[in-house]
This record gives C-alpha cells, structure tokens and sequence, in this order.
C-alpha cells in the first residue's frame, strides 16, 4: 500500500431524519452520491420533550438524528457542506452540526486503489 493521498476529507453531518432525502439528492447534484448513513441519537441544544406514559412522567433528552459520513476527494469539502446545510436547514433548534476532518488515506478493497482514486 503506497501512500498516494491527496487531499481527502471526510464530511460528517449530523441531521434531522426527516431531511435525509433531501440532503441525498442535494449531494447527488454536487457530485458525491456516496454516502454512509446511520442512524444515531444524541443531544445539543434542542430541548429535552416531557411525555406520560400509562401514568408515569419520563424526559426525552436524546433525540433521534441521522448520521451521514461522505468522504471526498475530487470535490470541494467546502461544497460538500453547503449543499447538506442548505438541505438540511429548518432554522430550528436541532437542524444538526457538520463536521469536516482530514482523511490520512482510503484503499478501496476491490481494486486495491489507494488514495484519492480509491474514494
């Protein structure tokens, strides 16, 4: 495995369930229809939601979300997180966060390309 890196980012968004079909085609219209999605939950500044059930008070603080990890060589980082804000954006509370880190390399298993082809 020869290090052939260039400059691999990996966007990471954290995302309301309900925008993930926008943010998918939002991705596609920018060139990176790869993607990774998880589902996670988790908590920020969105409030806690209060509930009763069969009599009991509970809290709700971890609120579901979607996780999408979108690693990207050939294309702006840059336009990578804009098309998942603009996407994702309600202007409510709890709209998500986007993170963007280094990739030190990528190998795809298949044909055993190594850096920023293998992405």
């Amino acid at each position: 495995m020869s290090d052939e890196s260039t400059d691999i980012k990996l966007v990471m968004a954290i995302i309301r369930p309900d925008k993930l079909a926008a943010v998918k085609t939002a991705l596609a219209e920018v060139g990176a229809p790869s993607l990774t999605v998880t589902n996670v939950s988790g908590r920020g500044s969105q409030p806690a939601k209060k509930g009763q059930w069969r009599g009991e008070e509970y809290t709700v603080d971890l609120h579901q979300k979607v996780k999408i990890e979108c690693v990207v060589a050939d294309i702006p980082a840059a336009d990578v997180v804009d098309a998942i804000a603009d996407a994702a954006h309600t202007g409510e509370k709890g709209d998500g966060k986007i993170f963007v880190l280094p990739v030190e390399n990528a190998v795809q298993v298949r044909t055993g390309k190594v850096g920023g082809p293998a992405v």
